[in-house]
């Protein structure tokens, strides 16, 4: 098991290249399925989900290769059947992205029910909601969710729920379902954007993806293409968050700053000067963060995955701040790990006020799920001491060669294996 021990301190300066989305990545993988075909998809992140997710597409049958510039190169006309129930599949959420792809191109499909982050409740019910009105019947059994039709028919479907997974899984299985599919109250997140513009690459007839209404014409089949991965929003953020809170000048490049306007706009109203060019941010950190209010909300909200870094940089802030999670209910467990080092915040069913600013003590802590992590690192940054992090495999989840990047700005990180 890896932990991470870092020395607090160190102002965070110099330029960091952001990698590939991994919420669009793990998502574009599992839909390769689809083409029955060559796919080459580049400015993939080199992290532990997309490692994954290349093994359970090989166990099914695709030739796969990944090399260390991020490029994999997925052949899945081999594939017969899509079935995988194995443990594998257990480890990731993603996962259920093979549900709609496979349900797609072979009209029954079996996977594990999915792994991932303990953040609160996460139910799929508005992904099988879409795959029965498609025409499926699903079944969860055993820990097993399978999916069987005899055809694929589109239809008008409206989400209960804003669901980022949900409408990327509505969207795999329309492609190939007969007729038009319309999703109403889709999510809007730019990785939807970025599977709908994969997708389309394929051959698929998409629309409206970035809007609460995306209009889907199946097609016959589908077929291999070359197609990049947009660049990290999150990853992005947490980089952003940290040159903040460790006062640093930092040029997070390889980004796009739209993507990056909900952080952009609550880090300027802390006091931290952001300046955007065309494909970098530049932030320069203050002696002096002012307090804020944080609400989590879908894109184009704040995002519930820079809820924990930022709430970090809020015990920097003078004065009394308060953070809503909207999304999870269960994103507030990394508090208790965090007062342990000097944090004084207060949870109260889904708001968190934190009272600043509070000079943070180095500790041993756990991290309890990938963005509690990056938290935890942020947190390392600006402690006094030496914090060390373990379970850092979650960390590991989403973030390609962090201390390497962290190093490259002059922080004081190293990761001890064990």
């Amino acid at each position: 098991m890896s932990r991470l021990l870092i020395e607090g301190g160190a102002r965070l300066n110099g330029k960091v290249n952001i990698s590939g989305f991994k919420n669009a990545a793990v998502a574009i993988i599992p839909a390769t399925l689809l083409s029955g075909d060559k796919c080459i998809v580049d400015n993939l992140p080199l992290i532990r989900d997309v490692f994954i997710l290349k093994d359970i597409m090989k166990d099914l049958g695709a030739e796969i290769e990944l090399n260390d510039d991020g490029v994999m190169t997925v052949d899945t006309s081999m594939i017969k059947k899509c079935n995988a129930s194995s443990e594998l599949s257990q480890k990731l959420r993603a996962s259920y992205y093979l549900l709609g792809a496979g349900l797609a191109r072979f009209k029954e499909v079996e996977v594990a029910y999915p792994g991932g982050c303990n953040i609160g409740n996460r139910p799929i019910d508005q992904h099988i909601k879409g795959f029965e009105a498609l025409g499926a019947k699903v079944e969860i059994e055993h820990g097993i969710i399978r999916a069987k039709a005899d055809k694929l028919t589109g239809a008008k479907i409206y989400l209960d729920i804003v669901s980022v997974g949900a409408t990327i899984n509505i969207m795999l299985a329309a492609v190939m379902a007969e007729g038009k599919t319309i999703i109403e109250n889709a999510a809007k997140e730019p990785h939807i954007v970025d599977v709908a513009n994969f997708l389309n690459s394929m051959g698929a007839d998409i629309r409206g993806a970035g809007t609460d209404i995306i209009k889907i014409n199946g097609v016959k089949e589908l077929h291999g293409c070359t197609y990049s991965v947009i660049p990290d929003q999150i990853e992005a953020g947490t980089y952003m968050i940290a040159a903040a809170a460790t006062k640093g000048d930092v040029v997070i490049d390889n980004v796009i700053p739209k993507h990056l306007e909900p952080v952009t706009a609550k880090l300027r109203e802390l006091g931290v000067e952001v300046v955007e060019y065309g494909d970098s941010i530049r932030v320069t950190g203050t002696d002096k963060i002012k307090s804020a209010n944080i609400k989590t909300l879908p894109y184009p909200g704040f995002p519930t995955d820079l809820q924990q870094p930022m709430t970090v940089l809020l015990t920097q802030a003078e004065g009394t701040s308060i953070v809503t999670e909207s999304i999870f209910e269960g994103r507030f467990k990394y508090v208790d790990e965090l007062k342990r080092m000097g944090a004084k915040i207060k949870v109260e069913g889904r708001t968190a006020v934190v009272e600043g600013p509070k000079q943070l003590s180095s500790a041993k802590v756990m991290a309890t799920d990938l963005r509690a992590g990056a938290a935890f690192v942020i947190a390392g940054l600006i402690s006094d001491g030496v914090t060390e992090i373990g379970n850092i495999y979650h960390v590991d989840r989403g973030y390609e060669k962090i201390e390497y990047k962290l190093m490259n700005l002059g922080a004081k990180i190293k990761r001890i294996e064990e």
